[in-house]
């Protein structure tokens, strides 16, 4: 289960979940009864039996029985060949991976169902108005709130994304079975259709061959994007409008956007060398371009519904000024700047602009068909490049530009608007008069085939006063974001690119204007209907994904922006910056901040990873924050850090500028420091103390960024220093130091929560994270990563995107206007920390004090082979070197995941629980448990896990795999597994684990048939591979256990 379980689990009719799960485990068997034969089924269910009757037997408590059954099946694997246990792994996996999607299909269906949903924006604003929130303040803080969710690369996705999109295909089909109408015939083929998609899954290698790169890891955030939240974003909007329009009587205003999307991939450098300033660069275009695109589809769809003539007499006088500039620009072109502008070309010796050869593809259609309902096409997405660029004949120059006055609109005929994307041939930059002749034949030729499409198409241009206004206003945008479209694609290939401003869009207000006119139109003409229709749901989308759809952050680590300043500080002479003290830094980098030369001198030669960094901040210069937002600043400790990396920014942006001729676009981007590890976070309140006390920062702070400082704080590295519990309290202290330093200096305050997707890195329910902060960190705005496999089970279908998004703003609505309750007393406080202390060191004393720890992790677990997986562009360490330390998180509890002990989440819990009960306090903490919130969710989470563990599953893990020197610290950890859950059920109160959710307990008990064998079967590979670690064949068996194991556990890292 995803650690989202809680909120599927609740939306489930079970009785329909089951009939689903049957039915596809029913066409499933008959795919393998075709592809494997009848013998190897036999097998298959043989083994499943043996499975279910152990699972059976555990449940009911008879140990001995269900031992001997597992044994029993560990025996008919040993004896299975490399073949035979590959198809296994493969057929149990393909029917926990149908369960998943029979689960999330269940839960899409109770919230199209329910009458009534719990947490919805209905739900929470009629609960706060009950509560004595005015109407007036509950309108306010919705319309205000900030949030925003960021999509990152950590590389816990393992599905790939061919299989992602069968699996939503089969999803889709579920839905239609739904249907009560569908007629028997229908029902039938739409069976037929679930096994083609089946098949298909089963004959798909499921194994990435190749790690993806950064740009690969960009494309499928867009692809989240285009297939689900594009869709979804105006459908939550309108639902929030919706509520408050009933409990206020205002609805929300078309601009207002409380939520918008961040990304990392392509922008995280942090210890992945990958990440260059050129992909970085890449990725930022990428962005903008399929924002153009989609805007473009959403355009030609608007073009064929508003074709009223009613309009203001705004809007006719704009429409009537694209006439008239369109007319007059394509007599001055046709009549006299064409050969003027050809020979200007020829006497400067510069490249001839492109001339079309033929028709772009579609020209026949017209535009309302280019987009069938938004409906995305996939595989959709593809990065513009060399196949949209006109390729030269040898000896040719570099294209240029295209000519000014070019630009065109809906009077028009609809094909020109792609001229830039036809194929063209070029010539050189000096030809002779036969050439010309024949260049002109050529246009006149090109003239001729788009003119009868013309005819086709588009009113001529005498009826050109008959054309509904809304579509000459329209097609003029559309000809704007083909113009823009084409830009980004010159500027990616680096050629000469010399639009006018007026030509095409670089800030999404310039889109809005137009958009807005229309609207204000249809709303004053009568026609409001039409207008909060398509329309409006447009300019939601645009006030909500501007011109990028997800502005990308950047990340490096504190000590390469050190690294840089040694070279620069070294080549200046001016002695070493990393060997200066706090102090000193602090000093010079003040004193260069408020200076007005640049610092790095043109002439400077530093080593390839320090020019990296300068690289970075150039592009960072060059792209501004209309495309970039955050600049993150990963193992911050000082503030000499954040002024480092202003200072660099700075220097960057001067020398762009001097280069340009003209201001950077833009303005800075937001510095954010990341506290990660427990010291660092202990220290987050009185860095930012110090770097507020600094007159230049604090102004600057005010004038660029509206008084609000941004702070991120890090769940997974905190918890793989210090264990869960122990992070969850240091995390919650840090957050109130910094709104307090915050607070101090007059600064508001956002904190950026960088939560992974187990709960082991800060995972866990949305609704439940955000209520359990500490009181004011959440005062209308947030910021929170989503991961890898959680950003498709949160938002790769856009029903359960909406519901989502509704989370995240009535959990935050909450927070801001009845803040969730601090400890009732001192002592409470003092408990916490007594037990955060007791946990800490009960962690620390097993992973980094036992020299056995590192050889037991690497026996006991796959964590080695896990590299093989190609799920990520970055690599698993830090540094090269061994050891937990330097081992990234994801794969630390990816690895203890697949083998069903959970070890990060709940190591050190028990003892710390343990420690103060045996003082005496049992009912204090039980009382924390049911009055303070944070403590709660705390308990929660972890009994939640525990759930999920299984000690006689990762028992024989050890049995096979462990050295025999080794195999009591495994049996000693097992015990504290054993103690941990047992006082968090006294704590708790619970008499069983996942007492609370019967639901969530009876979808883990049903995978348990199917992921069991699994596991007996990873750790029968495993045994074998590592007797003959170069066998290519082994290892995939392997990996396929490990992504079984990940769809039976619905987690990963």
């Amino acid at each position: 289960m995803t650690d989202i379980t809680d909120d599927i689990a609740e939306e489930i009719s079970f009785q329909s979940f089951e009939d689903d799960c049957r039915l596809l485990g029913s066409l499933l068997k008959d795919v393998l009864q075709r592809e494997v034969g009848s013998q190897f089924m036999e097998k298959l269910e043989r083994n499943r039996v043996l499975a279910q009757s152990a699972s059976t037997m555990r449940l009911a408590g008879i140990e001995d029985t269900a031992e001997l059954l597992e044994n029993q099946l560990a025996s008919e694997m040993s004896k299975m060949t490399l073949e035979e246990a590959q198809t296994l792994a493969r057929a149990f996996s393909q029917y926990l991976n149908l369960m998943s999607i029979a689960e999330t299909h269940h839960r899409v269906r109770k919230i199209r169902n329910a009458a009534y949903l719990s947490k919805s924006c209905d739900d929470i604003f009629n609960q706060l108005l009950q509560c004595g929130v005015s109407p007036e303040e509950l309108y306010d803080t919705v319309c205000k709130q900030e949030v925003e969710i960021v999509l990152t690369a950590h590389p816990t996705q393992i599905n790939r994304r061919t299989l992602q999109y069968k699996h939503i295909r089969i999803a889709h089909l579920l839905e239609i079975n739904d249907r009560p109408d569908l007629a028997h015939e229908d029902r039938d083929m739409l069976i037929e259709d679930m096994v083609r998609e089946i098949t298909s899954i089963w004959q798909t290698d499921e194994l990435r061959r190749h790690r993806p790169t950064p740009v690969d890891e960009a494309k499928a955030g867009l692809h989240i994007v285009e297939q689900s939240l594009w869709k979804a974003v105006p459908h939550y909007l309108r639902r929030v409008s919706n509520a408050l329009k009933k409990h206020t009587g205002r609805v929300l205003p078309l601009t207002c956007t409380p939520i918008k999307f961040g990304a990392w991939m392509g922008g995280d450098r942090d210890g992945n060398p990958n990440v260059t300033a050129k992909v970085t660069r890449e990725v930022s275009l990428l962005s903008r371009w399929m924002a153009i695109d989609l805007y473009i589809r959403e355009i030609d769809n608007l073009r064929f519904e508003l074709s009223m003539n009613c309009c203001s007499d705004r809007l006719s006088r704009l429409a009537q000024e694209i006439l008239d500039r369109e007319t007059s620009a394509e007599d001055r072109h046709e009549n006299r700047n064409q050969l003027q502008n050809w020979n200007q070309l020829k006497h400067q010796g510069q490249q001839v602009p492109c001339l079309p050869t033929q028709l772009p593809a579609g020209a026949g259609l017209p535009s309302c068909t280019e987009c069938q309902d938004g409906e995305a096409h996939y595989p959709r997405l593809e990065l513009p490049g060399t196949n949209h660029m006109p390729s030269n004949r040898q000896g040719s120059l570099k294209p240029d530009a295209p000519l000014k006055d070019s630009k065109l609109n809906s009077t028009k005929k609809l094909t020109d608007g792609d001229v830039a994307n036809a194929p063209v041939t070029l010539r050189t930059a000096s030809f002779n008069s036969s050439q010309l002749l024949a260049q002109r034949k050529l246009f006149a030729e090109s003239q001729i085939g788009r003119s009868s499409f013309q005819k086709l198409l588009e009113p001529s241009r005498t009826q050109g006063p008959t054309i509904p206004p809304y579509r000459v206003v329209l097609g003029h945008i559309k000809d704007t974001l083909l113009n823009t479209r084409r830009r980004l694609e010159l500027l990616l290939e680096g050629l000469p690119c010399e639009y006018d401003p007026w030509d095409y869009y670089e800030t999404s207000d310039q889109l809005l204007e137009p958009l807005l006119l229309c609207y204000e139109s249809l709303q004053s003409c009568g026609s409001g209907v039409l207008a909060d229709g398509r329309l409006a749901d447009l300019i939601r989308r645009v006030a909500t994904f501007q011109m990028t759809l997800m502005k990308l952050d950047l990340r490096q680590e504190s000590g390469r922006h050190s690294d840089t300043l040694d070279a620069i500080t070294s080549y200046l002479d001016m002695g070493t910056y990393s060997e200066w003290d706090e102090e000193k830094r602090l000093e010079f980098l003040s004193r260069e901040l408020k200076g007005k030369r640049p610092l790095v001198p043109p002439s400077i030669e530093v080593p390839p990873d320090v020019k990296e960094v300068l690289d970075t901040f150039r592009v960072a210069a060059e792209l501004g924050n209309g495309s970039l937002g955050a600049y993150v600043i990963s193992m911050a400790s000082n503030a000499s850090d954040v002024l480092a990396v202003e200072l660099l920014q700075k220097d960057a942006r001067l020398a762009v500028t001097g280069e340009l001729g003209r201001p950077c676009p833009g303005g800075t981007l937001r510095v954010v420091p990341l506290f990660e590890t427990v010291k660092d976070l202990r220290s987050a309140g009185s860095v930012i103390r110090k770097l507020l006390s600094i007159d230049w920062y604090r102004e600057h702070i005010i004038k660029n960024h509206n008084g609000h400082q941004e702070v991120m704080v890090g769940y997974s590295d905190s918890g793989k220093d210090a264990g869960r519990f122990t992070a969850a309290w240091e995390l919650y202290k840090a957050q109130e130091d910094v709104v307090a330093a915050c607070n101090e200096y007059g600064i508001k305050v956002t904190l950026f929560h960088g939560r992974g997707g187990s709960i082991g890195r800060g995972g866990g329910p949305t609704y439940l994270a955000i209520q359990s902060q500490p009181p004011g960190s959440v005062m209308g705005t947030l910021r929170s990563t989503e991961q890898g496999e959680m950003v498709q089970a949160k938002f790769g279908l856009p029903q359960t995107a909406v519901r989502q998004l509704e989370i995240y703003t009535t959990a935050v609505l909450l927070a801001t206007l009845r803040p969730p309750l601090p400890p009732r007393e001192l002592k409470w406080r003092n408990l916490m920390e007594e037990m955060s202390k007791i946990s800490c060191t009960s962690y620390r004393s097993t992973v980094y004090e036992n020299p056995e720890f590192l050889t037991y992790f690497n026996e006991a677990t796959p964590q080695a082979e896990l590299g093989f997986l190609n799920i990520g562009s970055r690599p698993t360490r830090r540094k090269s070197t061994g050891g937990i330390g330097n081992l990234r998180a994801i794969p630390w509890v990816f690895a203890w995941t697949q083998t069903r002990f959970v070890l990060p989440a709940w190591l050190g819990v028990g003892a710390g629980l343990k420690g103060v009960c045996e003082k005496g306090h049992t009912e204090d903490i039980k009382a924390m448990y049911r009055e303070w919130p944070f403590f709660q969710s705390t308990i929660d989470l972890i009994e939640m896990v525990l759930g999920k563990a299984d000690v006689h599953i990762a028992k024989r893990y050890d049995e096979v795999l462990v050295s025999k020197s080794r195999l009591e610290l495994g049996a000693d950890l097992r015990k504290e597994l054993m103690m941990t859950e047992k006082y968090v059920l006294v704590v708790s109160g619970h008499e069983r684990l996942s007492q609370n959710n019967r639901s969530l307990q009876r979808l883990i008990e049903s995978r348990l048939p199917f992921l069991n064998p699994i596991n007996m079967l990873q750790v029968e590979i495993l045994g074998r591979l590592r007797r003959d670690d170069h066998n290519r064949k082994l290892r995939d068996a392997l990996l396929i256990t490990i992504n079984g194991i990940a769809a039976g556990m619905r987690n990963t890292g």
